[in-house]
């Protein structure tokens, strides 16, 4: 049996090939029609250079309905897909490139447009082959590559297909990244699986996307596409009048967020909770009570439990990824026996299985759905002339969620500015992980270890962006 996640997909297409897969804002749509022979191509130039089955293939491209044909080509071949965030700096894709070692490193997925023997089979891979590497920040530091394999990827597809009720004449609504799980896997998976068509805009843009919602039946977002829509006074009813569903994840969604939705809409949104390791993990029902403040129910393929000592979730099932690439210490910290994986979270399960999440057991810090571990970007501060120490750390924001903020203790040899930290930090790192702010203080605040705590911090810049 053939588990290469591809197949399952083309097993679904429309007989119709005249059916659009992808509906950019601007060009021509990419017809279900086309995806086997631009795949088959794609795949061809890719084994042109070298590419074989098991080969790593990173990818650093804005998104296009061309990168999503460079994926689902990955795929086809038997390769293994290494997708990077394009707000990575020079540094950081240099050590993903040491890292992977990938056989080829591609920014512009179009110049695979060139003539080349087409790779016309679907590679056989086994469901625990590797079909992508996401790489997750750590908070000791350097970035890990959480290994998914194409059992992991349908897993988690065909189960959401079928609670998220998909069904004929569903239309997508996709202004997600495709760099991570949630825009790449969750959301392009369920429309290939059911041979709908996404409406594909390039970026979340509030006014772009709402002259798209009368189309669509499906939308998935972070918590902050939903604020920015909230703040659009032709966000009403009878503009949604054609949507069945809109799901949030990514990050958690604001008790606020979710009444004023559903007063201006009349739909309540459907939380559900996910990660990089494991794919969705749990979600609200489909039918039946969304709760606010929770992300519901595990899915019906995954267990869940909470350590009763620190209350953190753990988590297994066949979506849990196959553990962290060329790091089998960094795996063995992160499993419990019998496969449970732990998640750091912290959460709370009621008596029937729904689960709540409280907050992190790590620093992590999720901002517009994005994470930034605090290590990383502590580690560049401190190099900063004039700095003795530092210390960052995620409040409240009614946008991101949250926002990175940083604590700098001066040490005296140098004048620091909010402003020329920041400053300092563009190009270094990511834009998303900069902090938002800075704050100059004399000291930090410590436990009786010497340990700076955090959550002093936390309250006392909590209302920063309140």
């Amino acid at each position: 049996m053939n588990a290469n996640i591809y197949k399952l997909f083309r097993e679904r297409f429309p007989e119709d090939g005249k059916t659009p897969f992808l509906i950019p804002t601007e060009g021509a749509p990419l017809l279900y029609g086309d995806l086997d022979r631009r795949t088959a191509r794609m795949a061809g130039r890719l084994c042109a250079h070298g590419v074989e089955k098991g080969g790593r293939v990173a990818a650093q491209v804005e998104k296009s309905p061309e990168a999503v044909l460079l994926y689902l080509a990955c795929l086809r071949l038997g390769a293994v897909y290494l997708p990077l965030n394009t707000a990575y700096t020079a540094d950081e894709v240099a050590y993903f490139l040491q890292d992977a070692e990938p056989r080829v490193f591609i920014r512009h997925p179009q110049e695979l447009n060139q003539d080349a023997p087409p790779f016309e089979d679907i590679a056989v891979m086994k469901e625990d082959n590797l079909a992508a590497i996401l790489y997750t920040s750590g908070t000791t530091g350097r970035s890990k590559g959480a290994m998914i394999s194409h059992g992991n990827l349908s897993s988690n597809a065909l189960t959401l297909h079928r609670i998220w009720g998909w069904r004929e004449g569903d239309m997508l609504l996709h202004a997600l990244p495709i760099h991570h799980v949630h825009g790449l896997f969750t959301a392009l998976h369920c429309a290939l699986l059911n041979g709908s068509s996404a409406l594909f805009a390039t970026k979340f843009d509030a006014a772009e996307v709402i002259p798209l919602l009368p189309q669509a039946t499906v939308m998935m977002g972070a918590p902050t596409y939903y604020a920015r829509l909230l703040e659009r006074p032709e966000l009403t009813p009878g503009l949604c009048a054609n949507m069945r569903l809109f799901i949030s994840g990514s990050a958690p969604l604001r008790l606020e967020t979710f009444a004023a939705f559903k007063t201006r809409t009349g739909h309540e949104i459907l939380e559900r909770y996910g990660m990089t390791e494991a794919g969705m993990i749990a979600s609200n029902p489909l039918e039946g009570g969304r709760v606010a403040g929770t992300v519901g129910y595990p899915l019906p393929d995954v267990k869940a439990r909470v350590d009763a000592e620190t209350g953190v979730l753990e988590i297994a099932g066949p979506n849990v990824f196959k553990g962290y690439w060329r790091a089998p210490e960094k795996t063995d910290q992160a499993f419990r026996p019998g496969g449970w994986f732990i998640t750091g979270d912290l959460a709370e399960i009621s008596g029937d299985g729904r689960i709540a999440i409280s907050g992190r057991a790590t620093d992590m810090i999720i901002s517009g759905g994005l994470n930034i571990y605090p290590k990383e970007v502590e580690d560049r501060l401190d190099l900063l002339s004039g700095v003795k120490e530092s210390a960052v750390f995620g409040v409240a924001h009614p946008d991101l969620g949250e926002a990175a903020c940083a604590a700098i203790a001066p040490d005296g040899t140098a004048e620091i500015t909010e402003e020329a930290v920041r400053s300092a930090l563009d190009g270094k790192l990511a834009r998303f992980k900069i902090p938002k702010r800075v704050f100059l203080v004399d000291d930090m605040p410590r436990n009786a270890m010497g340990k700076t705590q955090k959550t002093k911090l936390r309250e006392r810049y909590g209302g920063t962006f309140l």
